[in-house]
């Protein structure tokens, strides 16, 4: 079954804070490092993972560090958040990590020259494609990269395609996100829960002058995926544009569950020290309560992008067919279920169908190639347009049932009681699930 990921960025996000937090989660430093000599740009960069002390608290930092023909100088905070001759003291202190920058910062002048690697969204795939890594993760990074050559194509009026990384394009900001993908995939995490970013306040030097935080890529990315930022009273850059894109590309709710369990929590560290800010990126590992939904959803509202999975199977068994369903439920997907079909020359068999969102898809995809006999699967881009709705509960004489409660276009209510928390109460009472069912809907 996936797991729920929750980030709490009260302290803002970065690329490495991110790897950081996902390894002091639990997710394997040995299999990271082995999947990251798999990059075609290996041979530039070596990891650090070590524990400090942050503000008090012991957190993971996560340290890429580029070979000399490589350092793109990214924690020359003097020229970052300094002064230059002339200028005005007015800059704020340290950002988190080495993407601090972002697709709107094209590189240093000649009074400060750095070397970044300009790579379009075609050079990344190709590295990553290249790379040993799992399909998931190649997904999940291909993703992140994607979200970010959408937001330089906004920022800079052009295109995804058009669009060259800087920053973002350089050898540290690949294995930040490349990590990142990793992490997900070893931790088996389906479902990414951030409900806001804090952001702080000031200015940051990049090519095109001293710039307002949040930074122009940073803006793009929130703007585009919804994404509630929370400026907070610190002077200082708190959300990278790596830090946004990993959220605006991973992320599949804003909403905690109303009740939950803790089931792991991992602490990763910035690389400054803020005043009035921990510094860290706190994540868990976390479990709904049984009969819980979140109160909103983003995804629920209309227009949003999913897909639909089918395929047509005339050789597997009932059983083998009803465990599949039930394992694509159990990880992520929205809808799964199969119908009868008479195929071709007289052959019965089943049309299995199955609703997921695009981040999910090859997975599932794996899922059913291994359970069920098919040779082949269909994928179709579709609109949901869900009915807003929210978790309520109701007094009945077999105890509190949870309800899900339907909001219709002219704004009446429909409410219906949870499966689990019925059951939950007939299991508790020895009543039957129609008298506890009809109790709770009367």
């Amino acid at each position: 079954m996936g797991k729920a990921l929750y980030l709490d960025c009260g302290s803002g996000i970065s690329g490495d804070m991110t790897v950081a937090a996902l390894l002091d989660l639990g997710a394997s430093e040995e299999r990271l490092r082995a999947a990251l000599a798999t990059l075609p740009v290996a041979d530039e960069f070596q990891v650090a993972v070590s524990r400090v002390s942050k503000n008090g608290l012991a957190a993971v930092d996560f340290d890429v560090q580029l070979d000399a023909a490589h350092e793109n100088h990214d924690h020359d905070m003097h020229w970052l958040f300094g002064h230059l001759e002339g200028e005005e003291d007015h800059l704020g202190p340290d950002c988190h990590g080495h993407d601090h920058l972002g697709p709107d910062c094209h590189g240093h002048d000649h009074e400060h020259p750095h070397h970044h690697a300009h790579r379009t969204l075609a050079d990344v795939t190709q590295i990553i494609d290249a790379s040993g890594l799992s399909d998931g993760a190649k997904q999940s990074a291909l993703l992140v990269f994607s979200k970010l050559a959408e937001a330089e194509a906004t920022v800079h009026g052009s295109t995804p395609q058009e669009v060259h990384f800087h920053e973002v394009g350089a050898t540290d900001s690949i294995v930040d996100i490349c990590s990142v993908a990793v992490c997900l995939d070893d931790l088996g995490v389906t479902d990414v829960i951030v409900p806001s970013l804090a952001e702080g306040r000031g200015t940051i030097r990049c090519a095109h002058g001293i710039m307002p935080i949040p930074v122009p890529a940073v803006t793009a990315l929130c703007q585009a995926a919804g994404i509630l930022l929370e400026r907070v009273p610190v002077t200082g850059e708190l959300v990278t544009p790596t830090g946004a894109a990993i959220v605006a590309a991973l992320r599949t709710s804003e909403t905690l569950p109303a009740r939950y369990r803790i089931q792991a929590t991992g602490t990763g560290a910035g690389k400054r020290a803020y005043q009035g800010c921990s510094e860290v990126l706190r994540a868990m590992l976390i479990e709904p309560a049984e009969g819980t939904m979140p109160a909103s959803h983003p995804d629920d509202q209309p227009g949003h992008h999913v897909i639909k999975l089918e395929t047509d199977i005339d050789d597997c068994t009932g059983e083998a067919l009803g465990y599949t369903i039930q394992l694509l439920m159990a990880e992520g997907a929205r809808e799964a279920h199969a119908t009868p079909i008479l195929m071709k020359k007289g052959r019965p068999g089943w049309q299995l169908e199955v609703i997921c969102d695009a981040a999910n898809e090859e997975h599932l995809c794996d899922l059913i190639f291994q359970n069920t006999t098919t040779i082949g699967i269909r994928s179709t881009g579709m609109q949901r347009k869900p009915l807003p709705r929210r978790l309520s509960s109701v007094e009945t004489p077999f105890g509190t049932i949870a309800t899900k409660v339907v909001t219709l276009p002219d704004g009446t209510e429909r409410t219906y009681p949870e499966y689990d928390s019925v059951v939950e109460a007939c299991q508790r009472s020895g009543a039957s699930f129609q008298d506890v069912f009809r109790a709770a809907q009367s």
